[in-house]
């Protein structure tokens, strides 16, 4: 018999309804019940790509013993962390508080009926092992503690929720405080994390950090340190020739559990590849890698194939799991690569993927890696590097159809708002720098989906599954809308975009910004209200919604003439500014609205007859210009605002805004490369490409 989750739209939720636990999703229900039985409520918090999450619900709530304690002690309720970030957020923080020890999913979490943590951890097992208790016994000692204990629980709750108000942001700067050193404090962070042999931030596990990258790959474009750039690149060039990166079907896992990104945690999530595919393309703008432009190639590939709907959206992730065992449709056994392959094909794919090296999953099969460069697999067997090519594209598609008959792992088929954002953006930017009409379609069919089936010209909702839009959408997918529309529009301008673009800009302002303080809440202001209302700032794996709106408000705001959204976008900063001088490394998203708060980014108009627009993008993709927002605007009589309303004649001419100087009109494209890579009016030194250590193919 099927439980309460049944009637959800969240794939990770139906997983758990044919549960022997009484489980519900979070809602009113659920805490009435628990109000009324008088019972704690028993919080896990997952996600569907979650490998950890899987195995707690086959070892525990799979289990009918352990289910029946857990229905006869505990209110259990459900929470799919990517319907519910605002759940996620709230709660992860106050397990840390309550532990000292960092979060992570499953999250498992045991509140009062009034929703306020009083113990909690990630994963239990079902029995102790690991250090930790077994959870039945764990859940036993936890409804005593509670029933024994409520006057101390209720002390120590209040405490709680007072501490985590104190963690919003409270007392901020005026903007005459900004000042660059913030952007020169994290790049020396940045280096100081810096992993020299393998590239990457820290140590295992491994984590893009899309964040860092970008901040390195800014720095170097402003001030021509080539120290940045390195990091940006062997960074990105480690990750693509890693296991982390699916050398066979494209795409980026997670992360990566040993230093050399060999082994990854399998799950592919939507919002890692989104932006990564933006990172690469801009790495490939400024060094003209090779292996930068494949992975972008490979990557958005896989999306179109395997993560875009019919109807246009993006679906979410990839399980980590197949056949119940991590990593399965993944790896090969040295038997199963000879059996797919040629002798001829075998010759190059087992050196170049490192097949004929020690096992490096779990002492008994391998993840394919890119182990030694194609080019001396081609001079070890004395062929040349396109025939060593040629040979390659076989063994690999040869292996990707073995591959395709395996059990696949599971596919998270909702639609996010947010993370489809991140995609758009990516493929967007990927599509102007390369050219790539049908990169830009994809973009485009997302977007549409979006516009149709969650934004109702006022109201933007969060998630879409079998046909239903619901939730109220939180302050990451106005953001990331509002950013991923400002990139539509420099690929394909188109009035309508820009209209959307102004109507979430005055959404954010409307239902989340904190007109006292500053900043924007997570939640709109008519949201359901928990023990916290988040009002986030760091980077985490998606970017800080205050950051991304900070940043696009800006750009809008240079578009439309509009000051509302300039002002809110420095209050922002104004409110986070304590934040961004004490450690501003992890605040790359804010770290880049403040660089454009400090130098406003050139505005380029190309208007005129579109038919003559080629010549000027050709100009454009090719440099990388983090600093400039160039919108091809067909001549006409339309109406559209004073930024974009230039004179248009017969001939293409375009447009230079940098701050609030402007240049007399460029009638050629190489004029306008020439102009965009001087020196900027307000601020600092030209964009320049400096030369690279080799990174291997």
């Amino acid at each position: 018999m099927k439980n309460r989750l049944a009637e959800e739209t969240s794939p990770y939720l139906q997983q758990h309804a044919d549960n022997p636990v009484d489980w519900h999703p979070w809602g009113e229900e659920a805490l009435r019940a628990a109000r009324e039985s008088g019972k704690p409520i028993l919080l896990s918090v997952g996600y569907s790509a979650c490998h950890w999450c899987h195995v707690m619900a086959h070892e525990s709530f799979e289990d009918p013993e352990v289910a029946a304690v857990m229905n006869e002690l505990f209110v259990n309720v459900k929470v799919d962390r990517e319907e519910r970030p605002d759940i996620d957020q709230v709660y992860q923080l106050a397990q840390q508080m309550l532990t000292q020890r960092p979060g992570g999913w499953p999250l498992t979490m045991f509140l009062t009926p009034d929703q306020v943590p009083f113990f909690g951890g990630t994963y239990f097992p079902k029995e102790a092992r690991y250090g930790l208790p077994g959870f039945v016994d764990l859940m036993r000692r936890v409804r005593a503690w509670h029933d024994e204990k409520r006057g101390d629980l209720e002390a120590q709750g209040g405490e709680l929720v007072a501490a985590l108000a104190r963690m919003q942001p409270r007392s901020g700067a005026h903007p005459s405080e900004f000042s660059p050193a913030p952007l020169a404090e994290a790049i020396a962070t940045h280096e100081g994390n810096f992993d020299r042999e393998h590239g990457g931030f820290g140590r295992a596990p491994k984590f893009p950090h899309p964040d860092a990258i970008d901040t390195c790959l800014r720095h170097h474009a402003r001030t021509g340190d080539a120290r940045a750039l390195e990091m940006a690149t062997v960074t990105l060039a480690r990750m693509a020739q890693g296991g982390l990166f699916d050398q066979l079907g494209g795409g980026f896992a997670r992360y990566s559990t040993d230093d050399e990104w060999a082994i990854p945690h399998f799950e592919k999530m939507l919002y890692d590849n989104g932006q990564l595919i933006r990172l690469y393309a801009d790495a490939w703008a400024i060094t003209g890698e090779a292996l930068f432009a494949r992975t972008v190639e490979e990557t958005a590939a896989w999306v179109m194939r395997e993560m875009q709907s019919p109807e246009g959206g993006y679906y979410s992730s990839l399980d980590a799991d197949s056949e119940g065992e991590e990593g399965k449709y993944y790896v090969w056994t040295r038997d199963e690569v000879h059996a797919a392959l040629s002798p001829e094909e075998r010759a190059v794919a087992i050196p170049h993927y490192g097949f004929d090296r020690a096992p490096n999953f779990e002492g008994r099969a391998w993840n394919p890696v890119v182990a030694r460069p194609l080019r001396d697999v081609a001079a070890s067997l004395a062929i040349g590097e396109d025939e060593a090519a040629r040979r390659l594209a076989a063994a690999r598609s040869g292996l990707l159809a073995v591959r395709e008959r395996r059990v696949r792992p599971g596919r998270d088929d909702k639609i996010l708002t947010s993370w489809n954002a991140l995609m758009i953006g990516g493929m967007a930017r990927a599509a102007r720098v390369f050219g790539r009409d049908d990169w830009l379609a994809s973009a485009r069919r997302a977007l549409a989906f979006v516009g149709s089936t969650m934004w109702d010209g006022e109201r933007l909702l969060a998630t879409h599954k079998d046909g239903k839009s619901h939730l109220n959408a939180y302050l990451d997918d106005h953001a990331f809308l509002l950013a991923a529309l400002l990139e539509v529009l420099q690929a394909d301008f188109r009035e309508d975009d820009l209209a959307w673009a102004e109507a979430l800009g005055d959404a954010l302002l409307e239902r989340f910004r904190d007109d006292a303080a500053g900043g924007f809440f997570f939640t709109s202001h008519d949201h359901e209200r928990l023990i916290q209302r988040p009002k986030p700032g760091h980077d985490n794996a998606t970017p800080s919604g205050n950051g991304v709106a900070a940043w696009a408000l800006g750009r809008l705001a240079c578009l439309s003439g509009e000051t509302r959204f300039q002002a809110a976008a420095e209050g922002t900063l104004a409110l986070f500014w304590p934040a961004l001088e004490r450690s501003p490394a992890g605040f790359g998203s804010l770290l880049m609205a403040l660089e454009e708060t400090l130098s406003p980014p050139t505005t380029v108009i190309v208007n005129g007859p579109e038919a003559g627009f080629g010549p000027w993008r050709e100009a454009l993709r090719r440099d990388y210009l983090p600093d400039t927002l160039a919108l091809f605007v067909p001549g006409g009589g339309r109406s559209l605002p004073p930024p974009l309303a230039k004179p248009a004649g017969p001939a293409v001419n375009a447009w230079v805004c940098r701050g609030v100087t402007c240049l007399a009109p460029i009638t050629h494209p190489g004029q306008l490369r020439e102009t965009l890579k001087a020196p900027k009016i307000v601020g600092s030194a030209p964009n320049q490409t400096v030369p690279l250590k080799e990174i291997p193919e």
